[in-house]
């Protein structure tokens, strides 16, 4: 814990060094997946990215509670105040209890999760099981006079509460311009303002999913739910809270509000968000038609995909894009990851066999430092990957006689690669030979050189250019024949 982290905040728009409240505790909250249908990759992502968070931070020794919530409640459709409630509408229409749509896609995606190597949370909770928070949060909102009630609903008065505090200070945004672009909707007639919005909502008969309160039957509104269950398990003012881009002009706002007019405290200190995909430089969206599942992508069974990708590459892939930045999905980016990540493992298991000398032509420990440096830098996982291909480069030449290494330098760079590769990064070796691809190569190889001492060249030359075309290239010097991975 003596490397200073630098974070990305999005509430200063700039980066910060990151000093917990109370070191060497973490708290940090994302929020999670609502639980209707199956986990899109944009989700994946996120929870990818912040996996990485998870295990950079507790590999430098911080001890982090991690709280990602399952939304099993309480989401309309329309992200806002109005519409059907997400599960309770797919409940209708596969005919089954919400609670058993609930089910099916939480244990889904807890199992996409588990596929992607991502550690679980410390802590996961349902905004089901914290209904009686919730009522006490909109409770005192009420009592301290930030919120108001209409017809058995609550909202949150945000005029008012922006007359003391600023609303848009997590999205840049001043409310005169979130009020111009606000239109009234229709069925939202007793708010007293645009920007108000529901912490409890009045349930109508035929809702499948509502609760008794002070108020009357209803269900809680989606932003309480997190703004609850970060202070159940995290307290009034924690270290880290994050999600998706899209997060930050409504849900992520609200939170903020809400938990000021609840307890004086902004929830966080630092604000973490990831970017968006797009594929081929689109947007990914269904209407698009260029959407597709983790299981899509795994198998390649999806018009935009010329084949499967196991799950490790897929990570690498994301891993190679700043969490911040635009990651692009295309055939040639996966790819080249694929190709890449081959090439990492392979060196990563020349290691063992590696021969050491009284030198060292690199400087592993300043590699080592720079590896480092790029993940304490707002976790930039590309820089790191950059830095361990140089990794890489060094392995390979050790191997052909080239560079030199000293015991203790090949024991740092083998340490290196196993925090990095396996801890840090999250990434698995394929079952289907990572582990034998060296025993299969050397085999190759002396194949090779029984058809050459055969005088057999068209079979000799068949299996170079095969492994070339695989990504593997072969050396031949005057101590024999080695193999690195392109």
């Amino acid at each position: 814990m003596q490397q200073p982290i630098f974070i990305y905040n999005t509430l200063s728009r700039s980066k910060e060094e990151f000093k917990p409240i109370n070191s060497p505790l973490v708290g940090m909250y994302v929020c999670g997946p609502t639980v209707y249908s199956d986990v899109h990759l944009g989700n994946c992502r996120t929870f990818i990215s912040f996996d990485i968070v998870f295990r950079y931070l507790s590999h430098l020794g911080y001890k982090v509670r991690y709280v990602r919530n399952i939304t099993d409640a309480g989401h309309l459709e329309s992200d806002q105040d109005f519409g059907e409630d997400k599960i309770a509408k797919k409940a209708k229409l596969a005919q089954l209890e919400p609670m058993e749509i609930v089910q099916k896609y939480t244990v889904d995606f807890r199992k996409v999760m588990e596929v992607f190597n991502a550690l679980p949370p410390s802590i996961e909770p349902t905004a089901t099981g914290h209904i009686i928070e919730q009522i006490e949060m909109t409770r005192t909102l009420l009592e301290n006079g930030a919120a108001y009630e209409v017809n058995g609903s609550v909202y949150f008065d945000v005029e008012k509460y922006n007359k003391e505090q600023n609303y848009g200070v997590l999205s840049g945004r001043n409310i005169e311009e979130l009020l111009n672009n606000t239109r009234d909707l229709g069925g939202q007639e007793e708010k007293k303002g645009p920007l108000d919005f529901a912490l409890w909502i009045k349930a109508k008969p035929v809702h499948l999913m509502q609760w008794p309160s002070p108020w009357g039957w209803g269900f809680p509104g989606w932003h309480l739910e997190c703004s609850a269950m970060s202070n159940k398990y995290l307290g009034a003012h924690f270290d880290i809270h994050g999600g998706g881009m899209d997060l930050i002009p409504t849900h992520h706002t609200n939170e903020i509000a809400q938990n000021i007019a609840f307890c004086g405290k902004s929830p966080a200190n630092y604000w973490i968000h990831t970017n968006m995909l797009t594929v081929n430089g689109q947007k990914m969206s269904k209407s698009l038609g260029n959407s597709f599942l983790p299981h899509e992508l795994f198998t390649g069974n999806h018009p935009l995909l010329q084949k499967g990708y196991s799950p490790t590459v897929v990570r690498f892939f994301m891993l190679q894009a700043h969490y911040r930045s635009t990651l692009d999905f295309s055939n040639e980016a996966l790819d080249a990851s694929e190709k890449g990540f081959k090439r990492m493992i392979s060196a990563y298991e020349l290691l063992k066999d590696l021969n050491s000398s009284d030198s060292s032509t690199s400087d592993i420990n300043a590699l080592k430092t720079r590896c480092y440096n790029a993940m304490s830098d707002d976790f930039n996982t590309p820089i790191a990957i950059a830095e361990l291909f140089e990794g890489v480069r060094i392995i390979n030449s050790v191997k052909a006689g080239s560079e030199t290494i000293t015991a203790e330098d090949l024991e740092t760079l083998t340490q290196l690669f196993n925090d990095f590769l396996f801890d840090i990064f999250g990434l698995q070796k394929e079952e289907h030979g990572s582990n034998n691809v060296g025993k299969v190569l050397d085999l190759l190889i002396d194949m090779r050189n029984n058809a050459k001492a055969n005088k057999d060249y068209a079979t000799s030359d068949t299996i170079r250019n095969k492994l070339l075309e695989i990504g593997y290239q072969l050396k031949d010097s005057k101590d024999g024949t080695t193999w690195s991975a392109l």
